[in-house]
């Protein structure tokens, strides 16, 4: 049975015991760093399968270890590459759905935006409360707390859920074009999602990611000699031209819109008068009414060009829903929120332009909360960092966050 769009979670059963969570959070800490050393060892860029799929070992045998049963689903690349698997795991839990158990997707992924040997290079390090390393933050932290605090809920018998999955990604980083249909297939019917992307630089978490669409846009015009008869011409490079400022133009005309004409390519010689270019567009949105509007403006523009004998023509690439605002996912914060504080913790909802998988689980109608893993910051950089000090706190509050969430 899938969830509504707009499902909430009930809140009349509060599990006690948030300090014992923190208590277990602190006692696992060493593990945690000394596994996520392990973790951020392993090279796992998104177009390294070998890679990846070392790490799909490593989380593969942890989780057969907490007692969650396993799947591996190899994948591929649009251009037919091999991508790293999607590794699922399932554990049942011990309150049915039809008393009230929710079935809770846990989302991370494995896979960096580094490449092969920035492990060896630049090495799992602490320096005070910090750690360091390639992927420590985005997402392998994450990931790893998001096993944690399912093997700390496990041993002390707090599974009043009807299923915990556990779903880790190979190609996030570059959209997640492999694995998009699996989770979109894995998620369906789940009644919450959570997803462990680290939290901001202040501790809140995420309840809006923008969504995008990728757009081309292929002006065709004539060709001629540009010396001796450029009026039989029809120079699409000028008629790009004057659509990308016509483009650009759109932006603030919507709220929560951004465009970028990104790229644009024309012609081939100088001496032909430019028969076709190409511009490449993204925008980003806060809603999908939002995503919708700007393709239409897009097509409106794009079909008002102002170079006689040339044509302009709008084909979407991609699109990838937004992570909406929904008045179910604030429900899920105000959740996490009462969690936080009865941990000391002081938390709120941020909203971000990044996509995440968390978009495609909010996509889908399931209410979904982001951002929580530990604390870090200067994703996909060498400063990259992971707040050692605040892990335990996190890890406590993803656990009682499951713990509180109930099928309405």
């Amino acid at each position: 049975m899938s969830a509504p769009a707009e499902q909430a979670p009930t809140t009349d059963r509060r599990p006690a015991g948030p300090a014992v969570l923190r208590a277990a959070a602190e006692a696992a800490l060493p593990d945690y760093l000394a596994d996520l050393a392990d973790l951020v060892a392993l090279d796992s860029g998104s177009y390294s399968a070998a890679g990846v799929n070392r790490v799909a070992d490593w989380v593969e045998h942890r989780l057969d270890r907490i007692g969650f049963t396993t799947e591996r689903i190899p994948t591929r690349l649009p251009d037919g590459r091999p991508c790293g698997d999607v590794l699922i795991g399932r554990l049942a839990g011990t309150l049915p759905a039809a008393d009230g158990g929710a079935r809770i997707v846990l989302v991370g992924h494995m896979d960096t935006v580094f490449e092969d040997g920035t492990a060896a290079a630049r090495p799992f390090r602490t320096d005070g409360h910090l750690a360091h390393g390639p992927g420590v933050s985005d997402d392998k932290g994450g990931l790893l707390a998001g096993i944690t605090a399912a093997d700390l809920l496990v041993r002390q018998g707090r599974t009043a859920f009807a299923e915990l999955i556990v779903l880790a990604t190979p190609d996030e980083e570059i959209g997640s074009p492999a694995s998009r249909p699996i989770t979109e297939r894995v998620a369906a019917g789940a009644d919450y999602a959570l997803a462990l992307e680290c939290a901001r630089e202040n501790g809140d978490l995420v309840v809006e990611r923008k969504g995008v669409a990728d757009l081309l846009v292929t002006v065709t015009g004539r060709a001629a000699h540009a010396g001796i008869e450029p009026e039989r011409g029809a120079n699409a490079a000028l008629a790009a031209a004057h659509l990308v400022v016509a483009l650009q133009a759109l932006n603030g005309r919507w709220p929560g819109v951004t465009l970028n004409v990104g790229v644009v390519r024309a012609g081939t010689r100088t001496n032909i008068v430019c028969p076709e270019a190409e511009l490449h567009i993204e925008v980003r949105a806060t809603t999908t009414a939002g995503l919708h509007t700007a393709i239409a403006g897009i097509r409106e523009a794009s079909a008002r060009t102002v170079v006689d004998g040339t044509t302009a023509r709008v084909h979407q690439v991609d699109l990838c829903p937004p992570m909406e605002n929904t008045p179910a996912a604030q429900a899920v914060l105000a959740l996490a929120r009462e969690a936080a504080a009865e941990l000391g913790l002081d938390i709120d909802g941020a909203s971000t332009g990044g996509v995440g998988d968390a978009n495609l689980t909010s996509g889908l109608g399931i209410p979904t909360l982001d951002g929580l893993g530990p604390v870090g910051g200067a994703d996909h950089t060498p400063q990259e960092w992971l707040d050692v000090a605040g892990v335990p706190g996190r890890i406590a509050l993803l656990a009682s966050l499951i713990e509180r969430l109930r099928r309405t």
